[in-house]
């Protein structure tokens, strides 16, 4: 007892005394006592007794004394304590484990020393191979104590550091010093299972102790806190519990007390009621590895996989209704009429990470019947449920696993029978999960004939309520699709038409309307007898006949133009009829007749729909923009509906295009109409006037005559694109002597390409390229063909003479597209290829001669002529080779490999050059 006096003195004079001579004098006496041998004796009994602080009753702080007495341990441990025997060792282990029980309230600085000292005896035995597991049966002492517990935590908290603190010997450091700065370690929960998560991961074998103490997590910590609502505590055990499964399925399905014991809990944490989905959704990842792990098991493997699936069907089965309890909606937050149906964010994110764990247990389990229809319904376990099926109906769809679906639809004759007040809310949330299933399952629900009337009335109803429309929309396009012959009874076509109908006092977005009218309109248009077809097809439209009538009357005397508000209405009201026209003609082009061309429904609906549109096409009212997209489109997709019975209209239909056009040099819908018409009546030459007319006018257009820089060509990307994809479909599909009389159109447009490969808009540089790879490609095929007759006033020598008058300016631009920072350079194995196409008549003389340096006019021409030659060979023999495969014409000859790494290095040589100029 006199030693410890003594050094209870001691450390009160060093920490307090106002004399710095007495205070180093004690800081003396103290390094000198820690390094004889009965420090060990006395700093064991300060921190295991309270005899001290009878003995000296005037100390200010008895825990400054504890303190240093476990920091005398930590060091003497470093230093010597590999030459304890066990018996001390076993002795100072116990002490120190009593010590932590006794200071496990505090304070956290001293207890933090003494685990120090705890974890350094313990790594310390040099011998012993598996120290981390001899520590963690080392802590059995302190788990039948509610304050061990703590204990336990700072325990694993301060472990990692003291692993790290023992590779070091450093003694440097003053025994003042160490005492005034220390080591900070945390001491806090979320750090301690931070650590045994870390250790978890990192340590093989070191599940399988984790797994042992898996009763003291769960039957100590984790229901205590859960009985406490300690939600931190929670938190953490299920994040700590679920790496540790998560890290090693094969232990879990293994089935051991253990095992189970460690899947009870994290089911509690599961069903804990916490505010948020955060507990519940850090099991998830746990949940979905150990599922997946017993679908992956091998049948004939060592691990009998049905008897795994047999233990945990009864835990998959709790887990899904826990999950589907934390998975429901509160009914609270949808009290008001706002029509609003958010679900909180929480709820949303923790829905969408549940969609991987309910597809695996999807093929573990079946769900169970809804409740009898004598029981009042639970309707938030409803919503879960269709929410559920809903998730997994890909791989229920998949692996043809029906179930009854009977309680579907009596969900769906019950909520039709419901009034709009009583589907207002929560209900609300339920009819929408409720038409997601009906969307998902429509394969199943659609092939029974009964099903068709009640669904096509739950889903025509809902279209028209704002929060589930645009479910009830796409359901209705899913079952169209899968619908069997009973769709086409009288009284559900009536339905189909009531719905498009009803979209005129809707007003919804374009996108949504096209789905509705395009899911009807499928139906209507393969209905089998003709005649009812076109008289359906006609009925779904006639509304939009209606509106294309006002706008075509409205010049009368009755004038809507005074009323701006008005006159906008009409303008609107005629786009979207003219948006749902084009869909009808859409729907019809992917179902054509065998019949005769007479009883075409296109045909006989174009002879009502033209007559309307020239009037449109013809009238001022096309300034308009968005009638003008309108117009075209549903023009485009007759033209491809209606095919070869469209000819007696080509004349006035081209004429209307390059009119407004003119007229409307804005409005790029016009010349990619156009374009539409030239792919399908190109081929035939009787009309190949047309087409160079339309051409012509394109051409001589003032907006398509100012391109005459990169940037104008930025400014007009649209106007670019579409003039470009003209001139390469009217190049492409036209015949020769069409082409042969253009050579003017060719030329400009040809010019014009030249100059907007050079723009910074991908899209206007890229489309330029195309037309000039397709003209080339052209004229070189005819070449092959002709090679030996070139005729005067052919395709061949009017191509020949434009790419000599326009090659140089040609190669120019797109060198200075390679060399800038134009869309080009980034595409320049495209622009090779196309240059290598040209041939050797190009001359590199034409470059400008800021883009060379010094001397490189004489040097390079050869070099770029050989090349060119080499790669224009390549291309030749594969375009001329007869039934032989290869990909030179694709730059992969050695020709063209060799043009490739010549221009990509004079590219990358010349770019910043020609940036600073």
């Amino acid at each position: 007892m006199e030693l410890q006096i003594k050094v209870a003195q001691a450390v009160q004079v060093l920490n307090h005394d106002a004399q710095s001579c007495n205070r180093v004098a004690a800081n003396q006496w103290l390094v000198q006592f820690q390094q004889t041998g009965c420090a060990w004796e006395v700093a064991t009994s300060i921190l295991t007794t309270d005899h001290l602080h009878r003995h000296i009753p005037s100390l200010v702080s008895n825990s400054e004394v504890e303190f240093f007495a476990a920091q005398i341990l930590k060091r003497k441990i470093h230093s010597e304590g590999h030459y304890l025997q066990s018996g001390p060792k076993h002795a100072l282990l116990n002490a120190l484990l009593l010590a932590a029980k006794r200071f496990s309230a505090g304070p956290p600085q001293l207890l933090t020393q003494i685990c120090l000292a705890l974890a350094a005896l313990i790594l310390s035995s040099v011998d012993d191979k598996k120290p981390i597991e001899q520590l963690f049966y080392s802590l059995q002492t302190l788990q039948n104590d509610d304050d061990g517990n703590v204990a336990v935590l700072e325990m694993l908290t301060v472990l990692p550091e003291e692993v790290a603190d023992t590779r070091s010997t450093d003694s440097s450091i003053s025994l003042f010093q160490r005492s005034q700065y220390g080591q900070e370690v945390s001491s806090s929960f979320d750090l301690a299972i931070e650590v045994l998560i870390e250790l978890a991961s990192r340590h093989e074998g070191l599940q399988q102790i984790l797994l042992y103490r898996i009763h003291f997590l769960k039957d100590v910590l984790l229901l205590s806190a859960i009985n406490n609502g300690d939600e931190k505590v929670i938190s953490g055990l299920a994040c700590l519990m679920s790496e540790i499964g998560q890290a090693a399925p094969s232990l879990i399905v293994e089935a051991s007390v253990e095992a189970l014991a460690l899947a009870d809990g994290l089911l509690r944490c599961v069903g804990y009621p916490s505010e948020d989905w955060e507990i519940a959704d850090s099991t998830l990842q746990f949940w979905s590895s150990l599922a997946s792990y017993i679908l992956g098991l091998d049948a004939s493997g060592a691990v009998d996989k049905k008897h795994v699936e047999a233990i945990f069907s009864s835990i998959f089965l709790t887990l899904v209704d826990a999950l589907l309890l934390r998975a429901q909606v509160d009914e609270a937050t949808f009290n008001d009429r706002s029509g609003v149906l958010e679900l909180p964010d929480g709820l949303v994110h923790f829905r969408m990470n549940l969609v991987e764990l309910m597809v695996d247990m999807c093929q573990l389990l079946l769900f169970g019947a809804w409740p009898p229809a004598n029981v009042p319904i639970p309707w938030k376990e409803v919503e879960t449920k269709l929410f559920a099926l809903n998730v997994v109906s890909e791989v229920v769809l998949l692996e043809g696993q029906m179930f009854d679906i009977s309680s579907i639809m009596q969900l769906v004759t019950m909520l039709s029978t419901w009034s709009v007040d009583d589907l207002s809310g929560f209900m609300g949330v339920v009819r929408r999960s409720l038409t997601d299933v009906v969307g998902s399952y429509s394969k199943w629900i659609s092939a029974s004939p009964a099903n068709s009337r009640p669904l096509l009335l739950f889903l025509a109803a809902g279209i028209s309520e704002n929060h589930c429309s645009t479910a009830c929309m796409s359901a209705l396009r899913r079952f169209c699709e899968e619908s069997s012959p009973v769709i086409y009874e009288p009284a559900n076509l009536e339905i189909l038409l009531w719905v498009g109908e009803a979209l005129e006092k809707r007003h919804l977005p374009l996108d949504d309307e096209e789905e509705v009218i395009s899911a009807i309109s499928s139906i209507l248009g393969s209905v089998p007898n003709e005649e009812l077809k076109y008289n359906l097809l006609a009925r779904l439209l006639s509304s939009s006949y209606d509106a294309l009538r006002k706008l075509i009357n409205e010049d009368g005397e009755h004038s809507y133009r005074q009323n701006p508000a008005t006159y906008t209405q009409l303008l609107n009201g005629a786009a979207r009829g003219l948006h749902r026209i084009g869909i009808v003609f859409a729907q019809l082009a992917m179902s054509k007749p065998n019949g005769p061309a007479t009883d075409d429904p296109s045909i006989r609906l174009l002879r009502v729909f033209w007559p309307m549109l020239e009037k449109i096409f013809r009238s001022e009212y096309m300034e308009n923009s968005n009638l003008s997209a309108a117009a075209c489109r549903a023009l485009s997709l007759a033209i491809q509906s209606s095919g070869q019975q469209f000819l007696v209209l080509l004349p006035s239909v081209l004429d209307c295009l390059s009119t407004n056009f003119l007229a409307f040099q804005n409005h790029e819908c016009y010349i990619r109409t156009a374009s539409i018409v030239i792919e399908e009546f190109s081929h035939m030459e009787e009309y190949g006037h047309l087409f160079i007319r339309t051409f012509e006018r394109f051409t001589q257009a003032a907006s398509v005559m100012g391109l005459n820089s990169s940037y104008i060509c930025d400014q007009e990307p649209d106007l670019v694109e579409a003039y470009a994809n003209f001139a390469s479909m009217f190049v492409r599909s036209c015949p020769k002597q069409v082409l042969a009389a253009s050579g003017s159109l060719l030329e400009i447009s040809f010019q014009k390409a030249a100059i907007c490969c050079t723009a910074m808009h991908r899209g206007s540089a890229l489309a330029a390229i195309s037309y000039l790879s397709c003209f080339l490609e052209v004229t070189l095929d005819v070449m092959l063909e002709s090679i030996n007759s070139v005729l005067e006033g052919s395709y061949c020598c009017i191509a020949i003479q434009l790419i000599a008058r326009r090659g140089e300016g040609l190669v120019s631009n797109i060198v200075y597209a390679l060399l800038g920072v134009s869309a080009m350079s980034r595409v320049s194995s495209q622009v090779c290829n196309r240059v290598a196409t040209i041939g050797c008549d190009l001359q590199v003389h034409g470059l400008p001669v800021e883009y060379l340096k010094p001397g490189q006019d004489d040097t390079l021409v050869p070099v770029w002529l050989d090349a060119l030659a080499g790669a224009a060979a390549d291309y030749l023999d594969s375009k001329s080779s007869k039934g032989v495969k290869n990909n030179y014409g694709h730059m992969q000859g050695k020709g063209g490999r060799v043009l490739k790494r010549i221009i990509r290095e004079f590219a990358d040589s010349h770019r910043c050059a020609l940036t600073q100029i």
